[in-house]
């Protein structure tokens, strides 16, 4: 693999080196500026972060994608998006469209450009047709709907109609305890 590999110890570091520009830290006490490996293993677990790109032995190897997403939950967290927010976010999301969401675009070339041997073919653009990111709805607090075929998310006007469309089929889940309402008396 030509990209560079970091274990967990060192992926916060260069974390850190991608952020070091147009970020004003973390506005909640309850978020770290940087992740640790702890943190980082979480983001993998609930899909945030791609798993480990190579394993050397037990020890799991990191590589541009990874540090891409991580930049990204950094950035969005800073602005006040939650997890689950993040992750609707990020799905499916190409490296170009973690760039975007980290808002480093221009840094990451240049930080890959420094560190890609002339030699090096640039890393390839993924395929035309691939997804970028998928839009979603929130329903409700336990209802979320990806539209996969869409390509833009709906006006004011449509989510109007897709909520009050959707009010029946909240009251069916909600009915069958697939969907519960907050605050919702448990039965």
């Amino acid at each position: 693999m030509d990209d560079e590999l970091w274990t967990i110890e060192q992926l916060p570091d260069r974390v850190a080196a991608l952020l070091a520009e147009n970020y004003d830290g973390q506005r909640s006490g309850r978020v770290r500026e940087l992740p640790n490996g702890r943190a980082i293993r979480w983001y993998t677990t609930i899909g945030l972060v791609d798993r480990p790109a190579a394993h050397r032995g037990r020890t799991a190897l990191y590589g541009r994608r990874q540090l891409l997403q991580i930049v990204a939950v950094k950035k969005l967290q800073a602005s006040g998006y939650s997890l689950a927010e993040i992750q609707l976010l990020m799905m499916g999301a190409s490296d170009a469209r973690l760039g975007e969401l980290a808002g480093t675009s221009s840094r990451v070339d240049r930080f890959w450009k420094e560190r890609l041997a002339p030699a090096d073919p640039p890393p390839a653009d993924p395929p035309a047709d691939s997804v970028s990111i998928v839009p979603a709805l929130r329903l409700s607090d336990t209802v979320i709907v990806t539209l996969t075929a869409a390509d833009r998310l709906p006006d004011e006007g449509e989510l109007a109609e897709i909520h009050a469309a959707a009010a029946p089929l909240l009251d069916l889940l909600a009915r069958l305890g697939l969907a519960p309402t907050p605050g919702e008396d448990d039965r």
